[in-house]
This record gives structure tokens, sequence and C-alpha cells, in this order.
């Protein structure tokens, strides 16, 4: 096992973050959707839902939710990658 998880922890945490920003597309797409979170739970899908039937008056409503979602998922990418390239003991030898 002190063999194993050394070796194995910085794919899991990889993995791991790839899984959650994969779970925030899906939400974000199913409450889009309508087949999501019910309307009194906030979601980012649900906004951008609602801001698609205001699009020429007020363009923002769908750019900030729009924008969350591309940034969770880019941040939860590159936290993936920084704490990989923290944890791998090949990356470690090397530095």
């Amino acid at each position: 096992m002190q063999h194993v998880l050394p070796n194995i922890s910085a794919v899991l945490i990889v993995q791991i973050t790839i899984r959650f920003a994969i779970a925030i597309l899906a939400e974000a797409a199913l409450s889009y959707l309508g087949l999501g979170t019910q309307p009194p739970q906030p979601s980012w899908g649900r906004m951008l839902s609602e801001a698609q039937t205001m699009m020429f008056q007020s363009p923002l409503l769908a750019v900030f939710p729009g924008m969350a979602i591309a940034f969770a998922v880019l941040g939860l990418n590159l936290l993936g990658d920084g704490l990989r390239d923290l944890l791998d003991p090949r990356l470690a030898r090397a530095r």
C-alpha cells in the first residue's frame, strides 16, 4: 500500500477534479433543458435558460452564468493539474 498510493494519488486527483467538472457541466445542461434542479434552488443552467428569453434586452444575464460555468470548470481542471504536478513522485525526482 505504501508503494501503490503515492504512484496513483496524482492520477486519482486529476480524475476526481475532471469528474467534478463534468458533473457541473451535466447539471448545468440538465437544468438548461428543464430536467435539473427545481426553481427554488439556484442553477447556472436554469439562469441561462431564463436569460435566453431576454437576450436582446440584457445580454449580460446570459454572459455571467456562462462565464461562471466556464471559470468553475477551468479552475477545477487547473487545480487538478497543479495538484498532479505537486504530488507526482516522478516529477518530484526531476526537481
